[in-house]
């Protein structure tokens, strides 16, 4: 009898009823079904993590490809704008030594116009010379004769054929 006097004793047959009354109201299905939709859950959530881990790998697998495809294009862009800027300076040395020759071609050109027309110019004096020397030495034998229409006429022929 001592033994109902044990506060021991009591708190063991109360525990003993809390986990018979547990057990009656059926709490530890309740507690097991709450831990088995708390781990459902938990897959849930892993395998829904697992899918978006390789959606992201996909995804970044992509970027990856489109960024190689975009260097790639890059680079032949790149090597296009060099080939087209050397073809660009060799047409436009091309062009830059043809101008140069039509310029020299031109200025040939005027030069041997220039030399043309000072001949020109030299024959044209010295006709001149030459008509104005004549015309005084047979002014000055026509001085001593008598005027002649003839000469005269023969003087003016010859001054506009020396022209």
């Amino acid at each position: 009898m001592e033994l109902l006097q044990d506060a021991e004793f009591w708190v063991g047959i109360a525990f003993v009823l809390f986990l018979g009354i547990l057990v009656w109201l059926k709490v530890p299905k309740l507690v097991a079904a709450a831990l088995d939709a708390r781990a459902e859950q938990i897959r849930a959530e892993l395998a829904e993590a697992e899918r978006l881990r390789k959606e992201a790998e996909n995804l970044l697998a992509s970027i990856r490809a489109r960024r190689e495809a975009a260097e790639a294009q890059a680079a032949e862009l790149l090597a296009s704008a060099e080939v087209e800027a050397r073809q660009l300076e060799a047409d436009a040395h091309a062009r830059l030594e043809e101008q140069i020759r039509r310029r020299g071609e031109i200025a040939q050109a005027k030069i041997a116009q220039a030399e043309a027309q000072a001949a020109a110019e030299v024959k044209a004096a010295a006709a001149e010379l030459a008509i104005e020397a004549a015309a005084a030495i047979l002014a000055a034998r026509a001085a001593a004769l008598t005027s002649d229409p003839l000469v005269d006429q023969a003087m003016g022929d010859l001054s506009a054929k020396l022209q």
